[in-house]
Formats: structure tokens, C-alpha cells, sequence
């Protein structure tokens, strides 16, 4: 069973939900029914949508992958928190005009972390469960 993977991923995907709303809401307050039409505001929005899109993927298959390869719960629930306080932040780093990019790198860099270190958990587990 996929337990922690299914509650990390329906987090992740009620923020996809809220992001995606944010971009309508904008597109239908600026009348632009594709890209930005010159609107900074929506050119974030659009682009937070689509950061997360990019990467959420990988680390909710990197998560599901550690959990059904028999993990430690917690060795897969620790980096889903992660990811997800990762794009919470970058979320919110992006609606701050720039020069402020304190939030956003601070979120870009929990979400490479998180997802690095997915990619040694999957390694080192899958070895383990090979050779041991």
C-alpha cells in the first residue's frame, strides 16, 4: 500500500489546485486567455504553475518508489513534508516582486535537496534490498 505516498501527493496536488486557480482567477481579471499579455502578476503565477508542475512530478514517483520497495515509513514521509514545505515556499517566494529572491531559492533549494536525497534514499534502499 501507498499510504504516505497518497497523503504527500494529494497535498501536493490541493496546492497544484490552489496555483491553477490563482493563474484563472488572474487571466479572467486581465481578460488573457494565453501567456501573460504583459501582466507581471500573471507571468508569476503562470510560472509558479508551472515550477511545480516540473517538479513535483519526480519526487512524488521518487516517494512512491522508496514506499513500495518496503522503506521505513518515515524514510518516505520526511522528504514528502519536505517537498511540500519546499513548494509552499517557492509558492510564496513568487508572488514577491523581485529583488527579493530570498524565499524563492530558499524553496528551489529544499526541493533539490529533497530531491537528491530521494534519489540516494531510492539508490541505497534498492541496493540494500538487492544485496541484503
Amino acid at each position: 500500500m501507498l499510504l504516505v505516498t497518497s497523503i504527500v501527493a494529494s497535498v501536493l496536488t490541493i496546492i497544484f489546485i490552489r496555483l491553477s486557480f490563482a493563474v484563472i482567477g488572474l487571466r479572467r481579471k486581465n481578460k488573457v486567455g494565453l501567456g501573460s499579455g504583459g501582466h507581471e502578476d500573471l507571468e508569476r503565477a503562470i510560472r509558479t504553475q508551472g515550477n511545480f508542475a516540473e517538479y513535483v512530478p519526480f519526487g512524488i514517483i521518487l516517494i512512491a518508489c522508496l514506499e513500495l520497495n518496503a522503506a521505513p515509513w518515515w524514510v518516505v514521509a520526511v522528504p514528502g513534508i519536505t517537498l511540500i514545505i519546499g513548494r509552499l515556499i517557492h509558492a510564496k517566494g513568487m508572488h514577491i516582486p523581485p529583488p527579493d529572491f530570498s524565499k524563492r531559492v530558499m524553496g528551489m533549494k529544499l526541493t533539490f535537496y529533497t530531491l537528491i536525497t530521494l534519489v540516494i534514499l531510492n539508490l541505497a534502499w534498492a541496493f540494500y534490498k538487492l544485496v541484503g
